[in-house]
């Protein structure tokens, strides 16, 4: 008897050690669960689950696995630092499957800690509407500058299926749409859908949701992706000169792009340790600016951090530049 509850407990304190081990990993994740609710045929639909590392050690995804082939796994930014954030992303094969169908993610760690959290999606594939293309893609956009896709929205049923409006979360995306055939038994719509220019710079991942007279599908998603690019671009976004020695001097480049040629008027820095060749050649418009910096190290032990401002000929303003150095003492 006594041998028995000593193996008892010795189990029951190796599950507990296990959920406490699964524990610190589950705490990473902003959510572990995502219902993409009802999807058209064919449309292309994916999920973030977005991990934050809030410990001091560094954090590996080694892999990732689905229960179920509807669902594909993948890694964005498999290391993580303190503070980093990563994600798992989970695209739902919409096309090959029907109805209502679940997967479970199993995401395993490796790093600082053996550990596996499971996150787990869910969807309705409505069978009798499809998109072609699965999805609204805008491509690269400049700023500044309209653009408008069209896809294609089928419907095959026993009844008169209809879009009665189309509903946007971004105040600049809007659609519209027009039957290209007989509304019957079977139905095809255009939906055109438009980016306006006051879209901000970066990514567009967003959807649209049809209204339709389909009271067991009333509300269709269709994805949206895109990217708005700035006029002006300034690489790195943040300039390290390195780990010098007091009298040191070294020498790094700034790339300033723009998607039309244009002017360097000034290049200005708050501290005098930084120093910027202003050749001639800056001052002709072209699309691509190559800016020597170089930064000349003190006498004072420690990390310096400045900031450079660029001025061109442009209405869009580039953003103000750190930049960096650690002065050592051998």
């Amino acid at each position: 008897m006594i041998r028995q509850i000593s193996i008892a407990l010795t189990l029951s304190s190796l599950i507990f050690s296990t959920a406490l081990g699964q524990e610190w990993a589950r705490k990473m994740f902003h959510q572990t669960e995502h219902d993409f609710g009802t999807v058209a045929r064919g449309a292309k639909v994916e999920h973030e689950f977005v991990l934050s590392n809030i410990f001091l050690e560094d954090v590996h995804i080694a892999s990732v696995r689905s229960s179920c082939s509807c669902t594909t796994p993948r890694i964005k930014n498999a290391w993580l630092k303190t503070y980093e954030k990563g994600a798992v992303v989970a695209t739902y094969n919409a096309e090959a499957f029907r109805g209502r169908k679940g997967a479970t993610i199993t995401v395993t760690l490796d790093k600082p800690f053996p550990a596996e959290v499971q996150l787990h999606v869910k969807a309705n594939i409505c069978d009798n509407v499809e998109l072609v293309p699965g999805s609204v893609q805008l491509g690269s956009v400049e700023q500044g500058q309209p653009a408008e896709r069209k896809i294609t929205v089928r419907h095959t049923g026993r009844y008169a299926w209809q879009i009665r409006k189309v509903e946007s979360t971004n105040p600049h995306i809007t659609a519209t749409f027009a039957p290209t055939g007989g509304l019957g038994r079977s139905g095809s719509y255009d939906l055109r859908v438009r980016l306006d220019e006051n879209a901000p710079v970066g990514y567009v991942k967003d959807h649209l949701m049809l209204i339709t007279n389909d009271r067991w599908n009333a509300q269709i998603p269709v994805p949206v992706e895109g990217r708005v690019l700035p006029a002006l671009t300034v690489s790195p976004a943040s300039l390290f000169m390195g780990v010098v020695e007091p009298g040191q001097k070294v020498t790094k480049q700034l790339i300033v792009r723009g998607t039309k040629p244009f002017r360097i008027l000034s290049i200005r820095c708050d501290d005098d340790s930084f120093e910027f060749e202003t050749a001639d050649s800056l001052d002709d418009p072209k699309r691509l600016h190559v800016i020597p910096v170089t930064f000349f190290a003190g006498q004072d032990a420690g990390k310096v951090t400045k900031t450079i401002r660029i001025e061109t000929d442009q209405a869009t303003a580039l953003p103000e530049l750190a930049a960096y150095a650690v002065v050592s003492i051998p």
